[in-house]
């Protein structure tokens, strides 16, 4: 088949899912998703083929490039059990705190291999773990190349797929929440010109961060960035803590008006100093330090509620980032005399100010002038470079509000993280039932998980305990 044929037959990748698909920059998805039953493997086996791969074509495809460089999908016959792997482990004398330990390694391991066989199946498999655990009776983990589509896509997938526990007749229901709009201001209109105007700063401003972020300018290192070239090769660890979402409702019924991601990003914000301090390992100046929050940009489409984007069946990767700057702690400041709650109100200012702001839209259409003008792969090396620059990365997936089956397995909890970015601390929050489950995804040999997850609930108590003497009322909303 020619270049011309090549380009009639098969769709393209979007311009971001090659920037993240390509030798620059190459980002697998993890979904970790623990069973209240033990796995049956032929159900399993029956569910990925007459359930699993019909959901889209890309399931059923490999990625090929043409002659011009552009990658694209090419739908090919695949085999089921090629996709599927059941590790077998040592089965008498093991505890369930042996197999947790087994698991987070194997978890680990699986993440930071390379995904499909030199693209001669399509990037996805799932490791069946048959074995109990603390939180499971068995454990299934999805690895999918970041290509075939963001975490939106694969919930909008999961969401048609998945049944409900208590009725499956009845359809999944996700949180009653609304998308905070882009910009604002009053009715009035000198309201709106000074909101308009503001947009227009913010826009430039914070346009500007990103092609600074990209080239000149870096975060300073410190004990959550090592700053080590190639960091996203070294070994990881994924841990986990879990918050209901009365908790975090509470901080916000005192605070006032805050989303769930700005709560959640202010908790962050305050552990890291708490982590900072523990350590002992406190600058004796300002630190830089930046966050990137992932956006889901299909929120910017005019979608309402959740459930309508998922329905909506908007595939392939549209997200955007926001270049988020965290608080710093000299040597001098002693976090006991910082109010908590300053985290929290640092972090919903700067989320608010950053949202109004054209900057989502004009930063994907600066790495896509790059693509064009350079190609992919130096527009992949452009992102990989904001990744590798900044401190941290955020991002968020809103999960359903029942409990929900797979295969006929019910689902007791699950998770979400990513590998190939080259940070050394990135978090992933997920809803599920009532409760939000943050994961932290960290550099093995530098950064002392346990350590952190201590400092995360840590900062929610003492956050908890500093809203109980503010009286304002607020609503929970995500963004």
């Amino acid at each position: 088949m020619d270049h011309e044929d090549l380009s009639r037959s098969l769709p393209p990748l979007s311009p971001l899912s090659q920037y993240i698909n390509s030798s620059t920059l190459s980002v697998p998805i993890i979904m970790v998703i623990e069973l209240d039953s033990p796995i049956e493997k032929s159900k399993m086996i029956e569910f990925l083929r007459d359930v699993f791969v019909p959901i889209n074509d890309r399931f059923s495809s490999i990625i090929v490039t043409d002659k011009k460089g552009v990658q694209r999908w090419k739908k090919v016959e695949i085999t089921i059990e090629d996709h599927i792997f059941f590790p077998t482990f040592p089965s008498s004398g093991q505890t369930l705190e042996d197999y947790d330990a087994l698991l987070d390694t194997y978890v680990s391991k699986v993440a930071m291999e390379t995904t499909s066989e030199g693209g001669r199946r399509p990037p996805w498999e799932v490791h069946a773990f048959t074995y109990p655990t603390s939180n499971a009776k068995g454990t299934i983990v999805f690895k999918l190349s970041h290509a075939i589509g963001d975490g939106y896509s694969l919930m909008s997938a999961l969401f048609n797929i998945y049944k409900r526990a208590d009725d499956p007749s009845l359809p999944v229901t996700m949180p009653s929440v609304v998308p905070r709009p882009i910009g604002g201001g009053g009715s009035s209109r000198w309201s709106r010109i000074r909101s308009f105007v503001s947009m227009c700063v913010n826009t430039v401003t914070d346009s500007a961060l990103s092609l600074l972020q990209a080239t000149l300018l870096e975060d300073d290192k410190t004990v959550i960035r090592s700053g080590k070239v190639g960091v996203e090769f070294e070994p990881i660890s994924i841990s986990s803590v879990t918050f209901t979402l009365d908790q975090i409702r509470q901080v916000q019924d005192k605070v006032g008006g805050t989303t769930v991601n700005e709560v959640m990003t202010g908790v962050i914000s305050y552990a890291i100093q708490l982590y900072i301090q523990r350590t002992g390992k406190v600058s004796n100046g300002a630190t830089r330090m930046t966050a990137l929050v992932v956006v889901n940009a299909r929120m910017l489409r005019g979608f309402k509620t959740i459930a309508d984007m998922l329905k909506a069946h908007i595939w392939g990767n549209h997200f955007s980032l926001l270049h988020v700057a965290l608080p710093s702690t000299s040597s001098d400041q002693d976090l006991n005399n910082v109010d908590p709650l300053e985290f929290i109100i640092k972090a919903k200012d700067e989320l608010r100010r950053k949202r109004n702001s054209m900057a989502l839209y004009f930063t994907s259409r600066i790495w896509n002038i790059i693509s064009s003008l350079k190609g992919p792969e130096v527009a992949a090396g452009y992102v990989h470079a904001i990744f590798k620059n900044t401190s941290i990365s955020i991002s968020s997936l809103i999960g359903p509000s029942q409990k929900i089956v797979i295969a006929d397995h019910p689902i007791n909890s699950f998770y979400y993280t990513v590998a190939g970015i080259p940070q050394s601390l990135i978090f992933t929050i997920v809803s599920y039932m009532g409760k939000l489950k943050v994961v932290v995804r960290t550099e093995r040999e530098f950064i002392d998980a346990q350590v952190f997850v201590s400092c995360l609930k840590d900062a929610l108590e003492k956050i908890s305990d500093a809203a109980d003497d503010h009286g304002k009322d607020g609503k929970v909303e995500f963004h």
